[in-house]
């Protein structure tokens, strides 16, 4: 029998220590040796790191799959075909065989765990830098755990299964019970991230945007509290971050797609020419210009509608017409994939802060004040009033393209109207559909006898 996925990966991490540079390593590559054991010098827990962000910025991960798939299952976008890529997605017609991030996540865990499980005192090296890549290591786990549960969690079909929550390194010594986990609740793992997240913060530094930092611990935190609808969480974590970094302004904005390291970026995973994602990188998935590009994903055209003249999120800035059709032409520009693809923005911080204010006392004038920080660096009018409906129309508006929608709808317990007649498919997807839930793939339903599917698969 199987084991579990992420287990077949922690064992055969690739950890290439000697001979090679951290941009030689791949997860993905099969080692006979338990990677733990290669670890004798700080430095090689970068390595592991290294090749965690790696995997992160695969196509069925960041690079991506997550993005996407996030975006064509809303009012947002619809999948035309052209290649016959997420066509299933968009049409919610995706079951237990189809597949999605689930080994790309747990393979991340393994890795962060292999770092977090290593008694440091054992190592040559700095230890304080060693200590805040174990604290990096612990933001990995809880943003992939996060992932997890966003997708395959029950929270919105009227469950309380979340996912299992890895929270150790798994070896082929380990205990039948470790190796064959069940699914923690959804509480549990709300639990476990946010107690990931503290010690992230505990232990890391400031001093780097490529790879986590202190200050993007309570970015996440921000996140996930308001997610989970947790305000009070969601104003301290966003109350961290908000002053250390700049929103980027209307003249800079379509211009900032194109270049690394931005005055808003708290985090984002690195490309560059080597990657070459090619017709896996977003760019090929958004457009056609630039030549060879499929355009697999259009934009709705009442989208346009969203913005008024002179916002440049709107057409002539991020969206554009290619022909007839509505396209993302802004985000992710470079066609052979070598644009860093932000995880993290400034702008996300401030719209998860003026949300916490508005629904811990709507009287708040900071939550109106944080609001319109956003569309006064856009080039579109001002809000007079907070209300739920006007920031999540901000949201929409500053994060389309970025994979938000679909999980903004479902936290505000709305149903996704999908009326594209280009895909074939019109649809009201209402709220608690057992669609709404990732179906837990077959290959581990197969492997572990502990595992409980998503009701509809």
């Amino acid at each position: 029998m199987k084991k579990l996925n992420y287990i077949i990966v922690s064992l055969m991490l690739t950890i290439v220590f000697a001979g090679c540079s951290t941009n030689d390593l791949d997860p993905s590559l099969e080692q006979n040796k338990d990677a733990a054991n290669g670890i004798t010098n700080v430095d090689n827990l970068y390595a592991v790191l290294k090749g965690s962000l790696s995997r992160m910025t695969a196509s069925g991960y960041y690079g991506r799959d997550i993005i996407i798939t996030n975006e064509v299952r809303t009012d947002n976008c619809f999948s035309n075909g052209n290649s016959g890529r997420f066509t299933t997605q968009a049409g919610f017609q995706y079951s237990e065989t189809t597949g999605y991030i689930w080994d790309e996540c747990y393979g991340v865990i393994s890795s962060a765990n292999v770092i977090i499980d290593t008694d440091l005192t054992t190592l040559d090296g700095d230890q304080d830098y060693g200590t805040h890549l174990q604290g990096q290591a612990y933001f990995l786990r809880a943003l992939a755990h996060y992932d997890l549960l966003r997708t395959y969690g029950q929270q919105h079909v009227g469950g309380s299964l979340g996912v299992p929550y890895i929270s150790q390194y798994l070896s082929g010594e380990s205990s039948e019970a470790d190796l064959f986990r069940s699914r923690n609740t959804i509480e549990e793992v709300k639990g476990l991230l946010f107690a990931d997240l503290q010690k992230a913060y505990d232990m890391m530094g400031d001093d780097d945007v490529v790879l986590p930092t202190k200050l993007a611990a309570k970015a996440l935190e921000s996140r996930i509290a308001v997610y989970f609808e947790m305000w009070n969480e969601a104003k301290l974590a966003a109350e961290e971050v908000i002053g250390n970094y700049s929103i980027i302004g209307e003249s800079a904005f379509v211009k900032s797609w194109e270049g690394d390291h931005q005055a808003n970026s708290i985090f984002e995973l690195a490309f560059s020419s080597t990657d070459n994602a090619g017709i896996n990188g977003l760019a090929y998935i958004y457009r056609t210009t630039g030549g060879g590009s499929y355009g697999d994903v259009q934009v709705l055209d009442e989208v346009a509608d969203l913005y008024e003249a002179g916002d440049v999120r709107g057409v002539d800035g991020i969206l554009g017409f290619e022909g007839s059709m509505l396209r993302n032409i802004g985000k992710y520009p470079n066609n052979q994939g070598y644009d860093n693809i932000p995880l993290l923005r400034y702008e996300e911080v401030v719209l998860n802060y003026a949300e916490a204010l508005y629904e811990i006392n709507n009287a708040d004038p900071e939550a109106l004040t944080q609001l319109n920080s956003i569309p006064s660096n856009r080039g579109a009018s001002l809000y007079t009033e907070v209300t739920k409906d006007n920031i999540m129309t901000e949201r929409r508006k500053e994060l389309m393209f970025e994979g938000f929608r679909f999980d903004d709808l479902l936290r505000t317990g709305s149903d996704i109207e999908k009326t594209s007649l280009q895909q074939n498919f019109a649809a009201t997807i209402v709220y608690g559909d057992f669609r709404m839930a990732w179906a837990i793939p077959r290959a581990e339903m197969d492997a572990n006898s502990n595992m409980e599917q998503n009701d509809g698969y």
